[in-house]
C-alpha cells in the first residue's frame, strides 16, 4: 500500500499533528504543551504497536479487561496507559496496577480504592476528576460543585497524584463545545489557587479537539481521526 495515501496510520497522524500544531500557533500556544491520547478501543495491539512505531506512546483504553490483554501483548515497548472508561469499584485493583493515569475519577470511594491498591513500588497514580459538564444522565461524572471538596481528600491520599480534570461533553453543542471546554478551564484555574500543581485539562476528542485546544486542553482523546473508522461488528 502507498503510505502517502490518505487512508494510512502515518499519514493520518502526519495530518493530525499538522492540525494541532496549527491550533496551538492559533490560540499562542506551544504544541508541546498538548499531548495527544490515542484512545484505542476495539483496536488490536498490532494497531497499538505500529502507533508507538510513529512515536505515539500514550494509550488510552475505555475497557479494563480489553485493555488487559493488550497491555500483555505490548509488555516490551514503553507505553503510558491511561484509563479513561467508567469505574467499577470490583475493577480498581487492576486499574490501580495496570495504568499510569486515570481520567475518570468521580468519587470518593473509587479514590480511596485506587489509593489502597496502587503497588507501593509504583509511583503515584496520576489521576483526573470526571466531570459531567452537560449534567447528562447517561454520562458517568460529577457535578462542578462537588469538585473541590474530592479534590481535597484525594490530596490527602499518598499514592495517588491529582492531576487535572476531563470532561466528555454533549456531542451536539452548537458551538462545538467551546462554553463546555471554557467551564473546565475555568474550574481548574479556581482549584489551582489552593492546589497548585493541577496542570492537565484532559478535553476534546476527533470531533472538537480543536476547539478544545484554543480553549487550554493539554491532552486531547483521539480515537477515530487517528485510527480511521472501527470495524464493521458482524
Amino acid at each position: 500500500m502507498d503510505a502517502t495515501r490518505s487512508d494510512t496510520l502515518p499519514a493520518r497522524l502526519d495530518a493530525l499533528q499538522r492540525r494541532i500544531r496549527h491550533s496551538c500557533e492559533a490560540a499562542g500556544r506551544d504544541p508541546a504543551a498538548v499531548t495527544l491520547l490515542a484512545v484505542s478501543k476495539t483496536r488490536q495491539a498490532a494497531e497499538i504497536r505500529a502507533l508507538a512505531a510513529l512515536g505515539v506512546t500514550d494509550i488510552g483504553e475505555n475497557y479494563l479487561q480489553e485493555a488487559l490483554s493488550k497491555q500483555d501483548a505490548l509488555a516490551d515497548l514503553p507505553l503510558t496507559w491511561h484509563f479513561i472508561g467508567p469505574i467499577q469499584s470490583n475493577k480498581t485493583r487492576d486499574i490501580a496496577t495496570r495504568f499510569d493515569w486515570v481520567h475518570s475519577v468521580d468519587r470518593d470511594k473509587v479514590a480511596r480504592r485506587l489509593n489502597d491498591q496502587r503497588p507501593g513500588h509504583l509511583p503515584p497514580l496520576n489521576v483526573c476528576l470526571q466531570i459531567n459538564i452537560d449534567d447528562e444522565d447517561s454520562k458517568s461524572g460529577m457535578a462542578l460543585e462537588a469538585v473541590p471538596a474530592l479534590a481535597a481528600q484525594i490530596q490527602a491520599l499518598p499514592n495517588l497524584r491529582l492531576r487535572g480534570l476531563m470532561t466528555i461533553p454533549r456531542a451536539d453543542a452548537a458551538d462545538g463545545n467551546r462554553a463546555a471546554f471554557r467551564v473546565l478551564a475555568m474550574t481548574l484555574s479556581q482549584l489551582r489557587h489552593t492546589i497548585a500543581s493541577l496542570d492537565t485539562l484532559s478535553m476534546g476528542m476527533s470531533d472538537d479537539f480543536e476547539v478544545a485546544i484554543a480553549e487550554g486542553a493539554t491532552l486531547i482523546r483521539l480515537g477515530t481521526a487517528l485510527f480511521g473508522p472501527r470495524p464493521a461488528k458482524h
